[in-house]
């Protein structure tokens, strides 16, 4: 390794990554081996720059202000200090700040690095990577690091002989890294934390939601996607749609109008996703505000938190979406309702968010709702102030997801957590969480590959399942389970192991498997399953929100 040494930290969130390395950096900076003199003078840390003041609390936290020195470089602290002082001993910076003061750092004689969010070093050639391969420390340190090589292999799409090379690839690569990576899973310390339930609701479309989508399915555009036609990607902007419609029709009657406006004549000429669906909305639909009632999911979520916001002692909700629009919608509607909030996400100044987050994690705090972004933050923000979360809408990638769910679980949480991922029945949101499954059931031994790649690539078959509106099932994916429960399991324990199939089609009465490959969905069948239409729930928060659903998989860890 050019004569460098070091480890990888790729335990998951809430595991003590930091505490490690604050333990590691205090050891090395007071001793070394056999009563000799300290193994390193200073330590460099290089992490997301909304988590800079986060490392500095975990410094104050474990060590305090008087045991070792920590320079925080921001806007209004900079290198040139740390360099001019000799009181510190840990220079903590962001990933861009590297970048600016890069000639700076390089003649400062750090003993040790610490990257914080690794997978930003995924790829050898982007600046960050090449500037951290420019310093001259020998000692270096990766946290929650994760790779991509094997992804093709994970694909629904992969041929049996991709497979069979990407396992093959994985084994060598747990050979190899075998030595120096520390790979532990929160199973160890969920023992020591309060109970989570957590439930996945497939929400009722609206009737305006099913007649959009089922226009857009049959335009112009979704057709020829679906007879190969993929050059410039308008598949991308068909799944978009949709994915904007299961949220709220608001978004697609928004992003036509936009397109309206915006397109030249020869522009309107074209076969246009959106031509079709102005005569679905009336005449008086706004352009500037939305009905609750038109979106299923959006239901759903003001029934939940009209019930969570009765709760005496008073309990807090965190509510994720990946789009910044929707967290506007959202935000409305907390204003209509009277819920009073605070909101983090990528437009939040770097300065702001931990102090928006301190805030809202103290028992004083008068907000009752947090809006988040869940692309913002990163893996250290915790925001056990809440102890429930809802998720409203989904991602392609699983590791974005979990991230997000995990912001209420963790060390300092008192309550029981209640986590609610919000999916529309029958649409592609259902496909895209059968996705995620497929990709979570494989892990690889270096990281869980099912953390694996945004680069999200479709065949035309694939395309052909993911445009699909199942309007005569409570749920696609209990189907698919071939679990003969009739949404009756009211039990959560262990159960023989299922198997699905990895590919869908549609037959004239079902979805009918054509491949000959096998994903695990046994992690499901170990949950709770709960139709609607059969009895009445047993907890009180579905109980209130079930003319607005159609099943529910609950799972509670305590």
């Amino acid at each position: 390794m050019n004569c460098r040494f070091g480890a990888i930290l790729a335990d998951e969130m809430g595991l003590g990554k930091t505490l490690q390395c604050i333990s590691l950096i205090w050891t090395l900076l007071r001793q070394g081996p056999y009563g000799c003199k300290p193994v390193i003078k200073q330590a460099l840390i290089i992490t997301p720059g909304s988590l800079v003041k986060n490392w500095g609390k975990e410094f104050q936290k474990w060590l305090g202000n008087e045991r070792i020195k920590v320079f925080l470089v921001d806007q209004d602290h900079r290198v040139e200090e740390f360099i001019n002082s000799p009181l510190y001993s840990v220079l903590v910076m962001s990933y861009e700040m590297l970048l600016r003061s890069l000639d700076q750092i390089q003649n400062i004689d750090f003993s040790l690095i610490i990257c914080d969010e690794g997978h930003r070093l995924k790829n050898s050639s982007i600046k960050t990577t090449m500037a951290l391969a420019s310093l001259a420390c020998k000692r270096r340190i990766i946290l929650t690091v994760y790779e991509e090589p094997i992804i093709r292999s994970r694909e629904p799409s992969a041929a049996k002989e991709e497979v069979e090379l990407g396992e093959k690839r994985a084994a060598e690569l747990t050979r190899l890294t075998g030595l120096f990576i520390l790979r532990r899973t929160q199973d160890i310390i969920n023992k020591f934390l309060p109970p989570k339930k957590e439930s996945i609701l497939f929400c009722r479309p609206t009737p305006l939601q099913l007649d959009l989508y089922r226009t857009l399915l049959t335009s112009p555009v979704v057709r020829s996607c679906l007879q190969g036609s993929l050059e410039n990607s308008p598949h991308l902007i068909c799944i978009g749609a949709l994915k904007k419609l299961c949220n709220h029709p608001y978004f697609l009657f928004k992003a036509m109008k936009e397109k309206e406006g915006d397109s030249t004549c020869e522009e309107r000429e074209k076969p246009n996703l959106y031509d079709s669906l102005l005569g679905l909305f009336s005449q008086e639909y706004p352009l500037t505000s939305f009905s609750e009632t038109d979106s299923g999911k959006m239901m759903v979520l003001m029934q939940l938190l009209a019930a969570i916001h009765e709760l005496s002692p008073p309990e807090r909700v965190v509510v994720v979406s990946n789009y910044t629009q929707t967290l506007n919608v959202l935000q409305e509607v907390c204003k209509r309702y009277g819920y009073s909030f605070t909101r983090l996400d990528g437009s939040t100044p770097v300065s702001q968010r931990q102090q928006i987050v301190d805030s809202f994690n103290s028992r004083f705090c008068p907000a009752f709702i947090f809006l988040l972004s869940s692309k913002a933050g990163g893996v250290g923000l915790n925001l056990v102030g809440a102890s429930h979360l809802v998720l409203y809408d989904i991602d392609w990638n699983p590791a974005t997801d979990i991230q997000a769910m995990a912001r209420v679980w963790r060390d300092g949480q008192k309550r029981t957590v209640h986590i609610y991922r919000l999916l529309t029945t029958g649409t592609i949101e259902e496909k895209i969480y059968q996705r995620q499954i497929s990709k979570q059931g494989l892990s690889g031994a270096v990281v869980d590959f099912s953390k694996g790649s945004e680069h999200i690539r479709f065949s035309v078959e694939e395309l052909r399942n993911l445009f699909i509106l199942h309007e005569d099932s409570s749920c696609v994916t209990h189907d698919l389970l071939e679990c003969k429960c009739g949404g009756k399991k009211d039990d959560q324990g262990p159960s023989e192991k299922r198997f699905i199939q990895e590919e869908w089609e549609l037959s004239k009465s079902n979805m009918k498997s054509v491949s000959g490959n096998t994903l695990s969905m046994s992690q499901l069948m170990q949950w709770k399953h709960f139709s609607v239409d059969h009895e009445n729930l047993p907890d009180p928060f579905l109980e209130r929100i079930k003319e607005n659903i159609t099943f529910v998989f609950q799972s509670t860890t305590s």
